[in-house]
């Protein structure tokens, strides 16, 4: 999938005003996603997505960034998350929960249902949730 199809469908599925806010909330979700993720999954993610937002994924995901340390898999929840996807975007938090499920829906169907599965595995429950609703209620974990 291309990055101006992908920021549309985000800004369409998360009813956002522009480009601009679609741009940031996609960048923000997947950046903290590859804090989440194994840097290896985070990695294969990546490969899959346009360069634009390959870049910034792999940055995420191999370095520390916005002063967060690195942290192991399966050490924050969505608490968490939407407070980063928050600070990132400049939004509020019920709305970086809704951004994010957004993403993640635009991202289901922009990688390989395979890949997605294993990303889905590497997430825990409250997380898992913000899926697709076939992806949220498969316990792959």
């Amino acid at each position: 999938m291309r990055h101006d199809e992908m920021i549309g469908k985000v800004q369409s599925l998360a009813r956002l005003p522009g480009r601009g806010p679609a741009e940031r909330a996609t960048l923000a979700v997947l950046t903290t996603l590859a804090e989440r993720l194994p840097s290896g999954l985070a990695g294969h993610v990546a490969a899959q997505l346009p360069p634009e937002l390959a870049a910034p994924m792999r940055q995420a995901a191999d370095s520390p960034g916005d002063g967060h340390a690195r942290p192991a898999c399966g050490r924050f929840g969505l608490t968490t998350f939407a407070g980063r996807v928050a600070g990132r975007a400049g939004t509020h938090e019920d709305a970086a929960v809704r951004e994010s499920a957004a993403v993640l829906e635009v991202l289901d169907a922009a990688v390989s249902p395979e890949l997605m599965e294993k990303v889905a595995g590497a997430l825990p429950t409250d997380i898992r949730e913000l899926l697709p609703a076939g992806r949220a209620r498969d316990d792959t974990g």
